[in-house]
């Protein structure tokens, strides 16, 4: 039989693990019996709780159960990429220990990819229930707003949650940049994708590991690694400021020529240095978030450690 590899990163989630496991292995038995083989592949990023020792005590009992755990927590962009390079099935999900990404959806997603001419098939939320509507609100405009600045398409509400074939995740492995942006790279990678779509579902136990500043830094890690728009907005307001200066220069010394009106507004030029500092230093800090990407890249660090796997015990 075919074999399907679940990737599940997990940060501190000692309370969702064992209900994970349970409905996992309750949709598995139901819908996949005789179908499929599986292989859960938990990759502990770090964790400061119990989630290492409950993905032990899982191993134990279970020998589908596989688990990477690093050395430091490293995000969830390398646990995710630790699992793809460690998956061994022909087919590879990636999901949340927190059962937000609904395990009930996984044969309908087989299903697709047996059946039709897709490579992958991915899940996005259509509804935010449950979210605070703030962050809701600054997610539906990170989507309008990078959709519009670079040149491959990001669903809006799309998960990570998705089953794809060996050749998808093979190409996405081949990416070896050090600041990933998954949601990209899937797009980036291209292939035939399926969208199911679903209601948001709840943390099922826990507390989510994604504040509002953590979720800004991933967004715009987002734009500044799949768009260089920012940097043309950059130039452009520079070159429109020069221009509005050389028109201001101009209209002053007619002014006084003519009319012998001596220069005079202090406040207002202060005003008006302060606000164009302002914006040079935004646009310094835009290609200072283009020049760290590029220190990072440069440096070739290991995008992850790796403290201990099953095999060492």
């Amino acid at each position: 039989m075919e074999k399907i590899s679940v990737v599940i990163s997990c940060y501190n989630e000692e309370k969702a693990l064992p209900l994970f496991y349970e409905e996992m292995e309750r949709v598995r038995k139901q819908d996949f019996e005789n179908i499929a083989d599986f292989e859960y592949i938990f990759v502990n990023d770090g964790s400061k709780d119990n989630t290492l020792q409950i993905i032990k005590d899982l191993r134990k009992q279970d020998e589908k159960v596989r688990y990477i755990s690093f050395s430091r927590n490293f995000g969830k962009e390398a646990a995710m990429l630790a699992g793809l390079e460690n998956a061994t099935g022909d087919y590879v999900t990636l999901m949340d220990a927190d059962l937000q990404d609904p395990p009930s959806l996984l044969r309908k997603m087989f299903d697709i990819i047996k059946t039709e001419d897709y490579d992958a098939v991915g899940t996005r939320r259509v509804t935010r229930k449950g979210e605070p509507p703030i962050r809701s609100l600054f997610a539906r405009m990170f989507y309008k707003i990078i959709n519009k600045m670079s040149s491959i398409e990001m669903v809006d509400g799309a998960r990570d949650y998705r089953l794809m074939k060996r050749k998808v995740v093979d190409s996405i492995v081949s990416l070896k940049e050090y600041n990933r942006y998954s949601k990209g790279l899937f797009s980036f990678v291209g292939f035939n994708t399926k969208w199911l779509e679903y209601e948001n579902v709840e943390r099922v136990a826990g507390e989510t590991k994604w504040s509002f500043w953590k979720l800004f830094r991933y967004a715009i890690e987002g734009i500044t690694a799949f768009s260089t728009t920012p940097l043309i907005m950059s130039s452009l307001i520079g070159i429109l400021f020069c221009l509005i200066a050389f028109i201001a220069i101009i209209f002053i010394i007619i002014k006084t020529l003519i009319f012998g009106d001596p220069t005079s507004g202090w406040p207002s030029l202060a005003c008006i240095i302060v606000f164009v500092s302002g914006i040079q230093l935004f646009s310094i800090g835009i290609i200072g978030q283009y020049l760290s990407k590029t220190y990072l890249e440069v440096k070739n660090r290991p995008i992850y450690i790796v403290k201990e796997t099953e095999k060492d015990n």
